[in-house]
């Protein structure tokens, strides 16, 4: 997993940098919460590490700046911090897990591996369509940053076939039965129809392969960091 690491006691965030690189995960670390803020903006991160006391913006306040520019990431607290607020606060915006100094590298360690594996039963369940875009075969949904897309009938058919398809070019008399019900239909008005579709969205993860039809491909986190 790519993990931020906030801690801004040294001896500890290199003990915790150590133990987690040998465990095969990269870690990357800043003292405080205005760099980790800077970074986690630019980057895409399986995991975050955080702090509560840290300089220039705290954990609690660093994850809350995240959930407004709807950066959500699975976070762990780890903190020496008790007060029962500050516990409640850092759940209601959205860690997965709180971790009292001092612990256990191997604790911190499992911990981690049971994100992991939610992680990794979720992605069973969902199709990553980007760093922000998910796709749930089972809700039939399309999600950024883990809220719901609102979408029209015609788009969610369209990019449902397209996930059915992934890395599979599907041509307009695809798009014409599974959409439009065999209706006839030319191939512009699909074309303008995807279009629109693709201007909605956030991040464009639809290719168009001129006059044959349109795909997307597979979607490889770390290749994409």
């Amino acid at each position: 997993m790519k993990i931020l690491l906030l801690e801004d006691e040294l001896m500890l965030r290199s003990s915790i940098e150590e133990y987690l690189e040998a465990l095969g995960h990269k870690v990357i670390a800043y003292g405080n919460g205005e760099e980790a803020y800077e970074a986690i903006k630019k980057d895409v991160f399986d995991l975050l590490l955080l702090d509560i006391n840290i300089p220039k913006m705290n954990g609690l306040s660093l994850l809350k700046a995240l959930n407004e520019i709807e950066h959500a990431f699975p976070t762990i607290f780890i903190s020496a911090n008790v007060d029962i607020d500050d516990i409640s606060k850092a759940f209601e915006l959205g860690a997965s897990d709180y971790l009292k100094k001092p612990f256990h590298l191997k604790e911190l360690g499992l911990r981690i591996d049971k994100i992991k594996k939610e992680y990794e039963i979720k992605n069973l369940k969902h199709i990553i369509l980007s760093s922000k875009y998910v796709f749930s075969k089972e809700e039939q949904m399309l999600f950024y940053n883990n809220n719901v897309q609102v979408l029209t009938k015609k788009q969610l058919q369209i990019v449902t076939l397209l996930c059915e398809n992934i890395g599979v070019v599907v041509d307009f008399e695809k798009f014409r039965s599974y959409v439009w019900n065999d209706e006839p239909i030319d191939n512009a008005s699909i074309r303008a129809e995807i279009s629109r579709f693709r201007k909605l969205l956030k991040e464009d993860f639809i290719i168009n392969l001129k006059g044959v039809g349109y795909k997307i491909e597979k979607y490889f986190p770390e290749k994409n960091r």
